[in-house]
């Protein structure tokens, strides 16, 4: 089969074999790897108990990461009662923060589509997964979707902090986070594509500026974040809302502005929240602590 280099080419595809994008990833994915279909099925099938695992394990361990700046949050957030969240979206927020949490403890997790980023399409998924009761052969099917954008972004624009700042890490995820949930939820490709477009031109130009060099600080509360941002995103899609800006020039958008942001605010730690007085205490303290 045709290989896809854009969305549009991915969805196209989709709706010329009246599958879900993510069929149509598992299969070339197959096709390209010389591999069963069932065998490249089975594979991202199981990577769904590790979200879980660290989903679980992230809301269970409520000690401090060894810098001692995150930990425990996703607990404290999870036995409040909402106030102004819905549940399903609280639930995400929670979601996202405990995978990010147990990132930051160095436990188990996929990086989807980076380390950084791991919270957004786990929790998202999840959440949304809960709330309709899918079924595992339904979680694949998103994942495979959500990859496929991935794969999309990666190959037209970037997914590291170091290279295109946070938009490309939390942005790209949202913009997974935000295809699976449609597919989840039986949405049309064109639905699917506004609600990618959506979610990624909204955190374009967001800086990568972690504190002390660790992906701690501000990022395990940012994915939390953009978990309920992408929400709003496929909300507004199944609500028949699109995106003026079609998803793949977004996209290429994102590239553009990667490319023209300083090295200072793309992982380097030498400006923004990194830069900031108290960002400056805890370095210090922790190449201190370190000596």
């Amino acid at each position: 089969m045709k290989k896809y280099h854009s969305i549009k080419e991915l969805m196209e595809m989709a709706e010329e074999a009246q599958v879900s994008p993510g069929i149509i990833a598992c299969k070339l994915e197959a096709e390209l790897s010389n591999r069963s279909y069932e065998d490249v099925w089975q594979q991202m099938e199981q990577t769904i108990p590790v979200f879980m695992k660290s989903i679980r394990h992230g809301l269970g361990d409520k000690k401090k990461s060894s810098s001692g700046l995150v930990g425990g949050d996703a607990r404290r957030l999870y036995d409040k009662e909402p106030l102004l969240l819905g549940r399903l979206a609280k639930r995400a927020a929670v979601y996202a923060v405990a995978t990010a949490e147990a990132n930051a403890k160095m436990m188990c997790i996929v990086a989807c589509p980076t380390a950084g980023s791991c919270g957004i399409v786990p929790a998202v998924v999840a959440a949304v997964g809960e709330h309709i009761g899918a079924k595992r052969e339904d979680y694949t099917r998103a994942l495979f979707t959500a990859g496929a954008i991935g794969h999309v972004v990666a190959e037209n624009a970037c997914i590291a902090g170091a290279v295109g700042g946070c938009q490309a890490e939390c942005g790209t995820a949202a913009g997974m986070a935000a295809a699976a949930a449609i597919d989840l939820l039986g949405g049309t490709t064109e639905q699917m594509k506004n609600a990618i477009a959506l979610a990624l031109k909204n955190l374009l130009g967001l800086a990568c500026d972690p504190v002390a060099g660790l992906v701690e600080v501000p990022c395990v509360k940012r994915n939390g974040f953009e978990a309920v941002h992408t929400l709003v995103a496929v909300e507004m899609a199944m609500a028949g809302i699109q995106s003026q800006i079609p998803v793949d020039e977004v996209i290429q958008a994102m590239d553009e502005i990667g490319k023209l942001m300083p090295a200072s605010i793309r992982e380097t730690s030498l400006a923004g929240l990194a830069m900031t007085e108290t960002g400056q205490k805890i370095a210090q303290q922790m190449s201190e602590n370190h000596k």
